[in-house]
């Protein structure tokens, strides 16, 4: 009896509901320095004012606007950055400068460009000025009790620089996911060791371990499983404390399917055919309560199906609202004569505005990914040519 294929959005929402299901809880205090590409555990409120007091936007000369008649006023003090002005004198102006605060009294701040300094060194004003010009005012980024940053937030490099300009040395991150990789297959040789007859290299390990650390999770390297159902229990025996066990190489129902054996004697497992191209075969289940995915082999399968559904199933699992990655429109550089049943996610790039594919788009060419510079998407039915609006989804997106 045929079974429909799945499409690429219920797989992603089964797994999303399964990952909200199985949200990581625990929490740490992590310093700043440590916190990137971490997921902030609890909303971050801003304890201060930011900035803390009105300051000066420019370089110039701070003035009470009702001081001034159109006459050169005289200077009265000079207030740096980082020092506490005296109150402007009236009848004065002071020298400003970029950052500093805005001596009690004031209301205006001209630039030095618009000054013009008189041998008597009274200070000239050129142009028109008004009330609040080139001042920052008290709590103009942030107030106090306010909401900056929402819980799940991924902490990146502007948000770090956010949360230091609160004075927050540490914050509260959850705790890293802890992913066991593993592969299967007799088939399969590490990298540095020679190769026996109708053996390859395993490059799915590599190729997981690397982006996983990039996600933030910590990495369990579980090795190569060999064909014997003995050696496959012990291997899963000793991954019961982790969060995820993440296997290529396909979970099947076929007799040599040891992993697949083992699974099912300790839980359960379910065999996802999706309308996806490359990476139709897909597995979930658990072994003794922890999550299984099981990807296909293919290493162009692999990226596309992890890319795709297991990273935002890992972000949602630490509790990250916003898991689609970019993606936008671009004209297709190439005719896609034949329509297909499953989405296709061709390996290309963009070269002059428009988007071109990899010239083989095997699942089993890697070199094809790393030829590109994103995924264009190819809808099911659709035989996009030349000028044709496709979908184009960054590798950046993707692997950070």
């Amino acid at each position: 009896m045929h079974t429909p294929l799945m499409p690429v959005e219920e797989a992603l929402s089964k797994l999303l509901a399964l990952a909200e299901a199985a949200p990581i809880k625990d929490t740490e205090q992590v310093a700043l320095a440590a916190a990137e590409g971490r997921v902030l555990a609890h909303e971050l409120v801003s304890s201060l004012d930011l900035p803390p007091w009105p300051n000066s936007a420019m370089d110039g000369y701070a003035l009470r606007l009702a001081d001034w008649t159109g006459e050169p006023l005289p200077v009265s003090q000079r207030v740096f950055a980082g020092h506490s002005p005296e109150p402007l004198l009236p009848g004065t102006c002071a020298r400003i400068f970029t950052g500093a605060p805005l001596p009690v009294g004031a209301d205006c701040v001209e630039m030095q460009e618009n000054a013009e300094v008189l041998d008597d060194q009274r200070v000239r004003f050129t142009e028109p000025l008004r009330i609040g010009q080139n001042i920052r005012p008290q709590g103009q980024e942030t107030r106090v009790g306010e909401a900056v940053l929402a819980a799940g937030t991924r902490l990146g490099p502007i948000e770090l620089g956010l949360a230091a300009s609160l004075g927050c040395a540490e914050l509260t991150v959850v705790r890293r996911v802890k992913v066991a990789v593993l592969s299967t297959g007799d088939e399969l040789v590490e990298p540095g060791l020679p190769l026996g007859p109708g053996q390859i290299y395993n490059s799915n390990r590599r190729l997981l371990g690397s982006w996983l650390q990039r996600l933030g999770c910590e990495v369990i390297d579980a090795g190569i499983l060999a064909d014997d159902l003995e050696k496959t229990r012990d291997c899963l025996a000793g991954l019961q404390e982790v969060d995820l066990i993440l296997s290529t190489g396909g979970v099947s129902v076929g007799e040599a399917d040891y992993l697949g054996i083992a699974l099912r004697e300790e839980g359960e497992l379910s065999l996802w055919k999706l309308a996806i191209k490359p990476g139709k075969p897909l597995t979930f289940g658990h072994y003794k309560g922890v999550p299984v995915i099981g990807l296909p082999g293919n290493p162009a399968s692999t990226l596309v199906t992890f890319g795709l559904l297991t990273r935002p199933y890992l972000l949602r699992r630490q509790g990250v609202a916003e898991v689609t990655p970019l993606q936008f429109p671009v004209p297709a550089g190439f005719d896609w004569p034949k329509a297909g049943s499953r989405r296709e996610y061709l390996r290309g790039r963009l070269e002059q505005g428009s988007a071109l594919i990899y010239k083989n788009q095997s699942s089993g060419v890697l070199r094809s990914a790393a030829w590109a510079e994103g995924l264009v998407e190819v809808r099911e039915g659709h035989t996009p040519g030349k000028g044709d609006i496709v979908q184009f989804i960054p590798l950046s997106e993707l692997l950070g």
